[in-house]
């Protein structure tokens, strides 16, 4: 992930189009309602992101904040002897630490904890991010989160594989991730339409990178960088234009990169992760910020962006699942040529509006992160 590093079948797709029932709720949910999320439990308890060894806090969470069937799989219930706890860090992230707990050899039975990186609170809403991560789940597109802690998260772990730029130019794989991004942006489709929060973020960020670097700072790094009044009058040209594009708000995953991408392939499933970016944004943001990622991450290739015949084809995916989705049979699900160069237009010229917010995020990200990456790269 930037972070850390469902099924193309008609029954599967349905699923969002009357929300399942939380294995923990007494009643079923109506649509991400307050009182339809079951609470998570939250513990005072911080962990050092900076310990490798992700004690003593880490410890902590596996005593108090993991729920009884875990513990009874792990051997960690009665008096007798527990099963050795394995750790496993990921290392692709760049923002947090990600750690698997475990026990068995192929992870079967792994909790992820996730430990917030520094500074972190200044670009992501911790409680809206947890409150996503809940209407998520109840509509069936999150694993199962057992507890928040000061500084993070632990959740159910998703079996299968992270993807990379090769996997998500794979037809199959890329339809069923189309189909996915369908079912999260169905969720709120039929209910009031809430303001995107692409301006509010990109005029956030854009002031945390004015305290930052006013005055300009000599890191020669920067000389190439564009003026403060020329980001300015960039974010008020994509305001002024791509707001007249006529893309609807839905709820948007909003930072769709490859290794934010779980493909299990036993089950032919993908599965979204890490939520703190999710929020009511324009449809077409959200598609381009993923095509986008094609590039990578790391090693930055746009030559990789997709071709307009492989987007038009997963555009296509994306549409027959959302008419689906939110119109069901009644409403065919037929997508016309003038419909798929429309999504076309709008989420290319929304992929502009993806780099200005990446781009200020990583200048804010080399002032504040501690981890060992190249932001300004």
């Amino acid at each position: 992930p930037r972070h850390m590093g469902r099924s193309s079948g008609g029954s599967e797709l349905a699923m969002a189009l009357s929300p399942g029932r939380c294995p923990d709720c007494p009643a079923p949910e109506r649509g991400g309602d307050a009182g339809a999320i079951c609470s998570v439990p939250h513990l005072g308890i911080a962990v050092d992101e900076r310990d490798a060894a992700f004690t003593p806090g880490g410890a902590a969470l596996v005593g108090r904040g993991i729920p009884h069937a875990q513990l009874a799989r792990w051997g960690r219930t009665g008096k007798g002897c527990a099963s050795p706890l394995a750790l496993q860090l990921f290392t692709d992230g760049i923002t947090n630490k990600l750690v698997a707990c475990y026990t068995e050899e192929g992870m079967g039975d792994a909790v992820l904890v996730r430990v917030y990186g520094r500074k972190t609170e200044l670009f992501v809403d911790r409680e809206t991010e947890l409150r996503n991560f809940q209407v998520l789940r109840a509509h069936g597109c999150a694993p199962d989160l057992y507890c928040a802690f000061h500084n993070g998260l632990c959740y159910q772990f998703l079996p299968g594989i992270a993807l990379g730029p090769d996997h998500v130019r794979d037809p199959h794989i890329f339809r069923l991730v189309a189909q996915q991004m369908a079912r999260v942006h169905a969720i709120h489709a039929n209910g009031s339409l809430p303001k995107p929060i692409l301006w509010q973020k990109l005029h956030k960020y854009l002031t945390l990178v004015k305290m930052d670097l006013s005055p300009k700072v000599s890191n020669p790094s920067l000389q190439d960088m564009p003026s403060l009044e020329v980001l300015e009058h960039e974010l008020a040209w994509m305001k002024e234009t791509l707001s007249q594009l006529g893309s609807p708000v839905v709820l948007c995953h909003n930072d769709l990169l490859c290794k934010n991408i779980i493909y299990d392939q036993t089950r032919g499933q993908v599965h979204f992760i890490d939520y703190e970016y999710t929020g009511s944004n324009y449809q077409a943001f959200d598609i381009g910020n993923h095509f986008n990622e094609f590039a990578g991450v790391k090693e930055v290739d746009y030559g990789l962006y997709p071709s307009k015949e492989t987007q038009l084809q997963w555009l296509h995916s994306y549409l027959q699942a959302f008419k689906q989705l939110t119109q069901g049979e009644r409403g065919g699900t037929e997508v016309s040529r003038e419909e798929l160069e429309a999504l076309y237009v709008q989420v290319n010229k929304f992929a502009l509006a993806s780099h200005f917010l990446w781009a200020c995020w990583g200048l804010i990200q080399d002032k504040y992160s501690t981890i060992d990456f190249n932001f300004l790269r």
